[in-house]
Parts: structure tokens; C-alpha cells; sequence
């Protein structure tokens, strides 16, 4: 389940300095935080930032072209983070008066970003040999998890709010931001290439759950696969993914849980059954708590988009 953020003002009709990408920017030490609104339809809008920017929508539809690929669809509950001086083409096909699209880019200073991953690969080195913490910018389109999304939340607070020490938590906040990020960025490569499952122990983990979701998958099971003690799997799991075991397999478990619901003929229970939930009601609970909907109003939703 993508988290979208919280709802951010629009800018008065009388302050707006253009219809396309209007800019509302807040200055901190290590971060400028930019609120960009748009109101009229416009194709092939470059945008540049002299940092590391992490952008995330608020509201509204753009279409992002980046690194010379196709164009994407980008909505609320996503975020895109572009490299230092890189040239974003932005469409806006359905910005109007009536319903403008919202963006927020955060541009963080070089330093913070050295440090940070510095500090990281100093004192919490990940286990694959050679592995390092560093910002991905291969997977630089994602949904955003929970935490990320409460993260970004709070750095809007900070950096529009008008606390006199807002530097100092604006650099805390940023910190843990960089963290996550990364751990979602590595959740999403260990997840799609088994390719490092061979010499990857928590690639090799992942690959073990996606491939038996129906069975009931203990914690003495995962780290064995990891040939780690209990403690140590699960403390490196959750340091370097951002999520702890348990959580990743019910959410593994869900996400082919609205696979098997697209048949609109299976039962509800039977897919319970299939991937390994003994009680149908937890089943039902569990899947609300991920996808904000029962599994019956999700099946009908698919039978009938339009409802």
C-alpha cells in the first residue's frame, strides 16, 4: 500500500508568479525545501537543482521524463529522487484551475549526504562483501512506505514552520530520511534480482519467502537460510531493509493476495487458505490493515472499477 502526504495550502490566486510551476521555497543550512504548483496544461517543463533533490506529489498527475527513458505517470504516494544537475521534462497534462498538481522538491546539501552515508558504512557496515550504503539513483521511483511518507511530512513542518531551531531538527529528520530511503531502495533491488541470491544472505532470505508465501514461515526457518542466529538475522534485516521479517512476509503475502483476488470467482477464504493463514478472520484483518479495504470490497472493486 503506497501512504500519500499530508495536504500541503495552495498559494493564494494573488501570490501565484506563473500558472506553470509556481515556486514557493523555504532555505535551511543543509536543505531548500521547494512547493511547486501548477495550473494549466503544459508539456516538456525542464527542471534543474544544483543538489541531490527528493521529490514527492501532493496532488495531481505529472508525467516525469528522466535519464532519457520513457515518460512515467507520477501521482501522490510516490517519490522520485533526481541526481545533482540532472534536467527533469516534466508534463502536465491535467493541471487546471479547478485542480492543480503539487509537488514538493527537496534539494539536500552534499555534505549531508556524504556524512551520512559515511557514518553508516563506518558504523553499521552491511553484510554482503562489499557492500555499501550510497543512494541508488537506478531505482529512483518508488512508492512510498509509511515511514518515508511520515518523514517527508515532517520535513515540510520543519522546513515551513518558523521554530528558531528548525536547522537543527531539519538536519536530524534528513538524517533518518537518507536512511530510509536507502533501506527501501535495497528492499526493492533484493527483491527483484535473484540474481544475488547466491551471495546475498538476506537476498537469498527474500528470494525463500517470495517462493513459499503459502507456507507458514518461522523465524528459526529465515535465519537458518541466513545462517545467522535469530537475533542477528532479524536485527540486520529490519538495520538494512527497513522492515522487519514478519512485516515483509505479510506484506509479501498481500501483495499476491490482490493477484489471486483479481479472479473474480475465488472465494475469500481459499485465498487465505493458499498462502498460508489459518483463521480466515485474521486473514481479513491483515489485508485491511495493508490494502485500507477488506478482501471482498477489493475483489469487487476489480469486478467493477467503476464503482
Amino acid at each position: 500500500m503506497q501512504h500519500t502526504l499530508d495536504a500541503f495550502g495552495l498559494s493564494k490566486p494573488e501570490c501565484l508568479q506563473t500558472l506553470v510551476e509556481n515556486r514557493t521555497s523555504y532555505t535551511l543550512q543543509s536543505c531548500e525545501l521547494n512547493v511547486f504548483e501548477t495550473y494549466s496544461p503544459s508539456y516538456n517543463v525542464p527542471l534543474t537543482f544544483s543538489d541531490v533533490v527528493i521529490t514527492s506529489m501532493l496532488r495531481g498527475k505529472k508525467v516525469m521524463h528522466l535519464f532519457d527513458k520513457n515518460g512515467f505517470d507520477y501521482l501522490p504516494g510516490q517519490t522520485v529522487i533526481v541526481p545533482a544537475a540532472l534536467t527533469m521534462k516534466i508534463d502536465f497534462p491535467e493541471a487546471t484551475t479547478e485542480s492543480p498538481t503539487q509537488c514538493i522538491a527537496l534539494a539536500i546539501d552534499n555534505d549531508q549526504i556524504c556524512k551520512t552515508i559515511s557514518y553508516l558504512n563506518e558504523f553499521f557496515p552491511k553484510t554482503d562483501t562489499g557492500g555499501k550504503w550510497s543512494l541508488n539513483f537506478n531505482e529512483y521511483h518508488f512508492y512510498n512506505c509509511e515511514e518515508l511518507a511520515q518523514l517527508m511530512d515532517k520535513v515540510i513542518r520543519i522546513c515551513s514552520g518558523g521554530s528558531k531551531t528548525k536547522d537543527i531538527f531539519a538536519d536530524l529528520t534528513l538524517k533518518e530520511l537518507l536512511v530510509r530511503i536507502m533501506q527501501r531502495q535495497n528492499l526493492k533491488v533484493l527483491g527483484q534480482d535473484d540474481s544475488q541470491a547466491g551471495h546475498n544472505s538476506l537476498a537469498y532470505v527474500i528470494s525463500y519467502i517470495k517462493n513459499n508465501l503459502g507456507e507458514k514461515i518461522s523465524a528459526e526457518t529465515l535465519s537458518n537460510k541466513a545462517c545467522m542466529s535469530k537475533a542477528t538475522f532479524y536485527r540486520l534485516f529490519k538495520r538494512e531493509l527497513g522492515i522487519s521479517p514478519n512485516d515483509f512476509i505479510l506484506s509479501e503475502k498481500i501483495t499476491r493476495a490482490k493477484q489471486l483476488l483479481s479472479d473474480p470467482y475465488i472465494k475469500v477464504a481459499v485465498v487465505g487458505y493458499q498462502l498460508g493463514f489459518s483463521d480466515a478472520n485474521y486473514f481479513i484483518r491483515a489485508f485491511k490493515k495493508l490494502a485500507g479495504m477488506t478482501p471482498g470490497n477489493y475483489q469487487l472493486q476489480v469486478r467493477n472499477p467503476h464503482l
